[in-house]
This record gives structure tokens, C-alpha cells and sequence, in this order.
């Protein structure tokens, strides 16, 4: 008999966690959070941002799983996106008057 088991996943900034756990008819995400005990290995962000195989989930408590679901927590952004992109144009600045690295592949 194979068991029915759903996962609860989160990556810290220096760890991975991947916690089996056993399923239930009618479990909600909230339940399987908390029958992980993930907490006890490491601060959850709070509010909880989750999702199940990317997808974000909207409600916690009512948002039912199925067996084998991936229930994902993220933890917040460092920087935001359009900070990222910023910092990396002025690392590697490419502009009108100036060949960008395509240009120097060739070129050299």
C-alpha cells in the first residue's frame, strides 16, 4: 500500500527544508504547515506568502490539498526586481555609442 503524502517546502537563505508529510482527506495548507513543524527548524516570514507547485494560494485556512501537492513558502524579496536590473546595466553598461558584449565576442 503506498502512503499519500503531500510536501512542505521552504529555502532559506542557507538551507533547504523538505518535509513529508501524511495526508488527509479535506486538509487545508494551514494544517499541513503546521503538522510539519517547520517552525521549530526555522522563522517563518510572517504574513505567510504560500503556494502549491507555484501557485499562489489566497486562503490558507479553506485551500484544500490533494496528495502529492508541493506546498511552497516564500520568504520576502531582498531587493526588488527593478533594483536588481539597475545594479546589473551598471555593471555591464550598454549604450548607444557604445558595442555591447555580443559586439566584443565577435570583435576580439
Amino acid at each position: 500500500m503506498q502512503h499519500l503524502q503531500v510536501i512542505v517546502v521552504y529555502c532559506a537563505e542557507d538551507q533547504q527544508y523538505c518535509i513529508l508529510v501524511p495526508w488527509i482527506e479535506g486538509m487545508t495548507v494551514l494544517q499541513a504547515i503546521q503538522q510539519s513543524k517547520i517552525a521549530q527548524y526555522v522563522m517563518l516570514p510572517e504574513p505567510l506568502q504560500v503556494g502549491i507547485f507555484g501557485l499562489k494560494v489566497k486562503s490558507l485556512e479553506t485551500q484544500t490539498i490533494q496528495s502529492g501537492d508541493r506546498v511552497e513558502i516564500y520568504r520576502p524579496l531582498k531587493m526588488s526586481p527593478k533594483e536588481v536590473r539597475r545594479q546589473r546595466a551598471e555593471q555591464h553598461p550598454v549604450g548607444r555609442f557604445q558595442p555591447g558584449n555580443q559586439w566584443q565576442k565577435k570583435h576580439q
